[in-house]
């Protein structure tokens, strides 16, 4: 996939973050990309940790690889998205016997109250200017003392990319174009400065547990050599993944 930056205002009917309109090819870059197959995917459920016999509502569950990997685990998993062509992707890979909603992240969510042991929201906050409704929804169908395990734009990369004279303390639109499959697609994303994250979290009734930049997944730099070549540590900046629980 090529990210390029949105250098002039985007042109009538373009719609940002149109994922019904490159949900195949999204697919199969996430298969075996950097950012998502050997980062961003197996951080997540690193995190979850055992969850063999828990409920787990995927958040935004796209084409479903990180409810695939939690049910194989042993979860019993569930999801939403806004996408209907990531749905159908999603009902291909995990089959009919998994509840998957077509539901908006910051809108009433079609699950009942405590319904759930843990909720992964893996790289989908970023898309809120607002996380109010979204954490308090998220909050609702978790047990008590459940957990919210999840990821987002890291703050200070976001700050380091932007362009000069950036206010870091603003909660900020940016937006890129996502070229895949020879198509370009407008993507809109919404940065905030890592103490309106963290003060979301709380406001909204959860503890945190853990903030995490973890390393990429084994074999990772033997996979993509020329990206660690001046990378002694084998790490990188890019996401901010976190652990919350339910106060």
């Amino acid at each position: 996939m090529v990210v390029s930056p949105v250098e002039a205002p985007p042109g009538p009917g373009e719609r940002a973050n149109d994922y019904n309109s490159f949900a195949e090819a999204y697919e199969a870059e996430n298969e075996t990309s950097l950012l998502n197959a050997y980062y961003a995917h197996p951080a997540i459920v690193d995190l979850a940790g055992d969850v063999a016999g828990r409920r787990i509502l995927d958040a935004g569950c796209g084409a479903g690889p990180v409810a695939a990997d939690l049910r194989e685990r042993g979860a019993v998993v569930a999801g939403f998205d806004s996408s209907a062509g990531m749905l159908e992707l999603a009902r291909q890979r995990l089959g009919d016997d998994v509840v998957l909603e077509r539901a908006e992240l910051g809108g009433p969510l079609p699950f009942a109250d405590a319904d759930f042991d843990d909720v992964v929201a893996s790289l989908v906050l970023h898309y809120l200017e607002d996380w109010t409704t979204a954490l308090a929804e998220l909050r609702r169908v978790l047990k008590p003392g459940g957990r919210l395990i999840g990821s987002v734009h890291h703050p200070f990369i976001q700050h380091m990319t932007a362009p000069p004279g950036t206010d870091y303390f603003a909660t900020r639109s940016t937006s890129q174009w996502w070229e895949l499959g020879g198509t370009k697609h407008l993507m809109t994303f919404w940065d905030r400065p890592l103490h309106a994250i963290t003060d979301a979290f709380t406001a909204a009734g959860f503890r945190i547990d853990v903030i995490s930049e973890p390393a990429p997944g084994p074999g990772t730099r033997e996979r993509f050599p020329e990206v660690f070549e001046q990378k002694e540590s084998g790490r990188f900046l890019c996401f901010l993944f976190f652990v919350l629980t339910k106060a």
